[in-house]
């Protein structure tokens, strides 16, 4: 671990821009049509589940990461092997993350311009970032915070504005009944964006008042939830449901629509600035994790000495997991979830917290004695 503190605060910007990052350009939960909405709200709930299972592990091991507490819980075989399982996961994840941001580029303004290219030029801000540390990455978040949430305000307004809402695109609600609602959440929205804050157990270690994080963490999550969830209302009141299910990505839909007072439009380049902070984050966070991970793996003591390596693998593995977007985004819904998220966000961490509770209740009963 390097030797940084951070702040409550700094805790909870990091947790809100890494769940709202890539997840609200993405479309989230249109499986379940008008009732999308919904899903993010029942993903929510599970997801403030999985983050207490992730913050009590940390809690019995509240000077450690994520790599180094799996050696100590499963022994140093068993441990190492579960250690490089999740840096593996986190590099995946913000190579996929990458592709998102890469590709709306491409949609909206660069077409000509080679998807590598691209996605180089935001690893080696990545790059810089993650070497310089986590408190400059969590400084250099509350910078950006206040800006793109007054952002995310304005916009909501000028939508209004605009006229561009309409309610009847939202009804009826259940038209399917539960059942839709409920799959979606367990297929989808309770793994993205809500269960991969497992991420942050490669960071909780540097909080420097660590008993107050599980609250500060469950506000954050919240928060980012009910975001999301607007969102989406916001997507399918304007697009309707078609729209959505069609569109790569929704809310830069949304935003182009914007036409107030016969003046004030083509709004979506501020926006696309707000969503660029937010991949960059998200991508930043996974991209970190991995890069301590592995340096606490391999025992490398400056993790900065394998920032730039890891990064020239992120952007060759951001290039090969798919050979276009459709293919991306349907390797995300059906292969990611069953095969990557459920056992790294649930199986693994419930296997970590039964085991890490046994052993230290016997270290408690011989304490007694």
């Amino acid at each position: 671990m390097e030797n940084a503190k951070l702040t409550l605060y700094q805790l909870f910007v990091l947790i809100l821009l890494f769940e709202t990052g890539s997840s609200i350009v993405i479309t989230l939960g249109i499986d379940a049509n008008q009732d999308a909405w919904m899903t993010i709200l029942l993903g929510l709930a599970l997801g403030l589940i999985l983050f207490l299972v992730y913050y009590q592990l940390s809690s019995y091991y509240p000077n450690k990461i994520l790599t180094q507490y799996a050696k100590n819980i499963a022994g140093p075989f068993l441990g190492s092997i579960i250690g490089y399982l999740y840096v593996i996961y986190f590099m995946y994840l913000a190579a996929r993350v990458l592709r998102d941001f890469g590709e709306l580029l491409l949609t909206f303004a660069y077409s000509e311009t080679p998807l590598i290219i691209i996605n180089a030029i935001m690893v080696l801000t990545i790059v810089y970032g993650v070497s310089k540390g986590i408190e400059v990455m969590a400084r250099t978040g509350e910078l950006f915070f206040i800006f793109l949430y007054l952002l995310a305000i304005v916009g909501f307004f000028l939508i209004l504005f605009a006229g561009l809402i309409d309610i009847n695109n939202l009804k009826p609600m259940f038209a399917n009944g539960i059942e839709p609602i409920i799959k979606v959440t367990l297929k989808q929205t309770m793994y993205v964006p809500f269960g991969e804050v497992i991420v942050f157990s490669m960071i909780l270690p540097y909080l420097n008042h660590f008993k107050k994080g599980r609250k500060i963490g469950l506000y954050a999550i919240s928060l980012s939830g009910i975001n999301l969830a607007l969102t989406t209302v916001i997507n399918v009141a304007v697009l309707g449901v078609d729209v959505n299910k069609r569109s790569p990505f929704p809310l830069l839909s949304t935003i182009q629509l914007i036409k107030v007072a016969e003046f004030l439009e083509r709004l979506d380049v501020f926006f696309m600035l707000a969503l660029i902070m937010g991949c960059f984050f998200k991508i930043s966070i996974y991209f970190y994790a991995s890069v301590v991970g592995i340096s606490d793996l391999l025992k490398v003591k400056e993790h900065k000495k394998l920032a730039f390596p890891l990064g020239i693998i992120l952007i060759l593995v951001s290039m090969m997991i798919a050979t276009s977007y459709p293919e991306h985004i349907k390797e995300g819904l059906n292969f990611v979830p069953l095969y990557l998220h459920l056992p790294m966000q649930v199986i693994l961490p419930l296997f970590l917290l039964v085991v890490s509770f046994f052993r230290n209740r016997k270290k408690g009963t011989k304490a007694d004695k």
